[in-house]
């Protein structure tokens, strides 16, 4: 007989420990993913949409992990979209002129796409700590700072480039844009396994580690099921990227460019893109630091309540530098696959981006006053954005509408949290 009590539970969510909330958020893409199949007779859910899908979210995604510890520490940033051209700009000049002319290095050399990327992280971390010092040190509002850095940064974009399109881009750089850079069928599988076996791993070692602190564990038929529901879902995800074969045409070109000749009846699968790779490295290390970080710790508490925090020996001051200049160089990655999915660097690279990211982590459960929100929640918000606008424009819906859509379930979106608040007693 074990010496380890088992949890009392009342309904299979609280056996299974499920986020109600997260759970929720799961449930409305699942119905919004149905609705769009139906109405577009089966186009939505296709392997080929669903790819698209994924490398459209990415860049919007990656900023909203930065967004949600601005938004916990009770801050606002309106400048990411426009940040986002600046680096994307400062990328594609470091491609295009700097290097080739001022250095000698030409285009296709394998320094060319490290060190533009270099410079871009360096740059948008740069601006974002410049941002976070007004903010902290000057005590500037920060409504105020990044509204005028939307502004500023949108334009310094376009003097720098003189509102001309800057491509093409390195070939090495368009890696991070999608079809351009993917991991084909083989790697897809074995990550996916590999991913598979840590979170399996996962939930083993947090069984034993609540065992040997003689804390509640959950029934063994519940870890198994929520073992199940994770690997079907992994294994599920990039069984659908798999299932997207790269077009005939595409691959004729490939083959062309090495010099060979296509077999007949050759077939090949995209897999998982390089930039969803990304995302996914980026969401690990964000939900670290939120978690099991001292930064983490300090973010959260100063969100909770800053006059404490500040009693407590945090320097808030440096904390709000250091939260957007976090903000910043995750800006800078987003503009690496923005301007790589695009090839090129446009002027209207990044328009509207500040909203859906904004949009993106309230709609993932981030509390605009502060103190709580999840890298998950955002991820997933910023996937239901991109399935409602992605599916309305499936359906053939004007894109005034479309904005009239997602503004609509912004609100909708923050009314149900408070609701949920409510019910549930969080501080609101």
């Amino acid at each position: 007989m074990s010496d380890t009590p088992e949890a009392p539970r009342k309904s299979l969510m609280q056996t299974l420990e499920l986020d109600t909330r997260l759970l929720g958020m799961i449930g409305a893409f699942i119905v919004l993913s149905i609705a769009f199949n139906l109405l577009t007779d089966g186009r939505f859910l296709t392997p080929r949409n669903v790819f698209n899908l994924t490398i459209q979210t990415v860049s919007v995604a990656i900023m909203s992990t930065g967004m949600v510890f601005v938004i916990v520490t009770r801050n606002i940033d309106l400048s990411v979209g426009a940040l986002l051209a600046t680096c994307s700009a400062v990328m594609a000049m470091m491609q295009t002129q700097i290097l080739p002319d001022m250095l000698g290095i030409p285009l296709g050399s394998p320094l060319i796409a490290p060190i533009a990327i270099v410079a871009g992280l360096a740059v948008g971390a740069l601006i974002g700590a410049f941002q976070g010092y007004m903010i902290g040190y000057l005590t500037i509002p920060a409504f105020i700072v990044t509204l005028g850095g939307l502004l500023v940064w949108r334009n310094t974009a376009w003097y720098m480039t003189r509102g001309q399109t800057i491509g093409p881009l390195d070939k090495a750089f368009q890696i991070f844009g999608g079809t351009n850079g993917t991991l084909g069928v083989f790697w897809s599988w074995l990550l996916a396994g590999l991913a598979v076996a840590f979170a399996l791993y996962g939930l083993w070692s947090s069984r034993r580690a609540k065992r040997a602190h003689g804390f509640p564990v959950k029934p063994l038929w519940a870890e198994f099921t929520m073992a199940g529901i994770i690997a079907a879902a992994i294994l599920g995800f990039v069984g659908t990227l798999n299932a997207y074969q790269i077009p005939t045409r595409r691959l004729a070109r490939l083959f062309e460019t090495r010099g060979e000749v296509m077999p007949e009846g050759y077939t090949e699968a995209y897999g998982l893109p390089v930039s969803v790779l990304v995302l996914i490295m980026v969401a690990i290390l964000m939900t670290v630091i939120a978690t099991r970080t001292r930064l983490g710790r300090y973010i959260f508490a100063t969100g909770g309540n800053p006059d404490a925090a500040e009693l407590s020996g945090i320097n808030t001051r440096m904390l709000t530098v250091k939260v957007f200049a976090l903000m910043g160089a995750l800006t800078a990655l987003s503009a690496v696959i923005a301007s790589a999915r695009l090839t090129n660097h446009s002027n209207d690279i990044g328009v509207l981006d500040e909203l859906r990211v904004i949009a993106a982590a309230v709609i993932g459960g981030t509390a605009l006053s502060g103190g709580f929100g999840t890298i998950r929640g955002a991820i997933l918000g910023a996937l239901i954005m991109q399935s409602l606008q992605s599916g309305m424009a499936m359906v053939g819906v004007d894109a005034p509408l479309q904005n009239i859509v997602v503004g609509g379930v912004l609100v909708l979106a923050v009314w149900v949290d408070i609701l949920y608040r409510k019910k549930t007693g969080e501080r609101l």
